[in-house]
């Protein structure tokens, strides 16, 4: 966190950051995401020096919740899908692309 943070911005920092080391992300990764929250916010509220133009113009970081996380644009990867095929022992699944994989196994 800059120094100079509010209370409110420290508290919620540490609150995201492990929130996000309860679902398993490792603690660099967590950090880094607490701190992109954050300081998102603090671009918003003009506290920050400097601040792009999505994180001004954006939807707020509380707001957008769920709306980009999970499956992601392309869902499962390729990698995860084969693995999952080589699992349930799908046949000629080496020569499958993505689009194949998830059609095989019902994605």
């Amino acid at each position: 966190m800059p120094s100079g943070s509010s209370r409110k911005r420290e508290r919620r920092y540490g609150h995201i950051k492990d929130s996000a080391q309860k679902r398993g992300t490792g603690t660099g990764r967590a950090k880094e995401i607490a701190a992109r929250t954050v300081n998102k916010e603090r671009a918003r509220t003009g506290e920050a020096r400097t601040a792009s133009r999505t994180s001004t113009r954006d939807i707020s970081s509380g707001r957008r919740g769920g709306l980009r996380s999970h499956s992601g644009a392309g869902g499962p990867t390729y990698d995860q899908l084969y693995a999952e095929a080589r699992r349930r022992n799908i046949r000629g699944r080496s020569s499958m692309n993505k689009a194949q994989l998830k059609r095989k196994l019902g994605h």
